[in-house]
């Protein structure tokens, strides 16, 4: 089982989009595939589940508040997943109370109680993780509970200084917490070709050997339509060019382990 976040403090950049995306991807190719929410606003969740008649009986915050409580038989971590209209697909949905429990997590330092969780879970080959546009408890969480993370980046100057303080964090987690924790790359989005700027940058943080991957995530209304749709990429419009750059990015992915 492949565990994976997709991480960036900066909000905008896309890490929703990538997580459902490439998790679609991995559920059309018949990988059980499971996404856990893990931000308040619950973006993931609406995505994947739009109007589905089926709501959620447990959500993410169910499964922190559980670990609150010493119990000798915990609840498998599946049990808090629910299906997708998607076939292969499943989701741990997001939950509003999630701040609220933040702090009593972190009182009883309960960080480490994902990955315990991830550790244990069976019947699932890919796990994506989507993550609040902070460093907080629940983004610490996934960096420390997954093996593989993706670093969403949308070029400008800001955003630039920005990732140097994330790949700092990211490294003192590793270090600290997660050794085998490994950067697949900076994953660059909403990429406008016509722009100078944008290439600029790349080549420049190429240049300093950050892990610029070489697939890039174009702008375009299709993405728009696919967040209001509540469908995916994939099983909106396949042969899209944006739909493609997705599926390079997937493969290009896997191709690397």
């Amino acid at each position: 089982m492949t565990t994976r976040v997709v991480f960036n403090q900066k909000g905008g950049v896309g890490k929703t989009t990538i997580v459902c995306n490439l998790a679609a991807i991995a559920a059309s190719r018949g990988l059980r595939t499971l996404v856990v929410d893990l931000d308040t606003q619950g973006n993931a969740t609406q995505y994947l589940m739009g109007s589905a008649p089926v709501k959620p009986d447990r959500t993410i915050a169910d499964f922190f508040e559980s670990t609150l409580s010493f119990s000798l038989n915990p609840a498998p971590f599946i049990t808090y997943a629910t299906n997708t209209p998607f076939e292969n697909l499943d989701i741990v949905a997001a939950d509003p109370h999630l701040d609220e429990l933040a702090v009593k997590l972190e009182a009883k330092q309960k960080i480490y109680k994902l990955r315990d969780a991830l550790r244990k879970l069976r019947g699932y080959d890919a796990v994506f993780i989507d993550t609040p546009p902070a460093l907080n408890f629940y983004s610490r969480a996934a960096l420390i509970a997954c093996e593989r993370v993706l670093i969403p980046f949308d070029c400008d100057e800001f955003a630039r200084q920005a990732l140097y303080t994330l790949l700092d964090n990211i490294t003192e987690i590793r270090a600290d917490h997660n050794d085998g924790l490994v950067i697949e790359g900076i994953v660059v989005n909403q990429f406008q070709a016509r722009s100078k700027l944008p290439a600029r940058i790349i080549e420049e943080l190429k240049a300093e050997g950050r892990p610029v991957l070489d697939t890039l995530l174009s702008s375009s209304i299709k993405v728009k339509e696919s967040h209001e749709l509540s469908r995916p990429l994939i099983y909106l419009d396949r042969s899209h060019r944006v739909t493609q750059e997705y599926i390079a990015l997937y493969d290009a992915l896997h191709a690397a382990h």
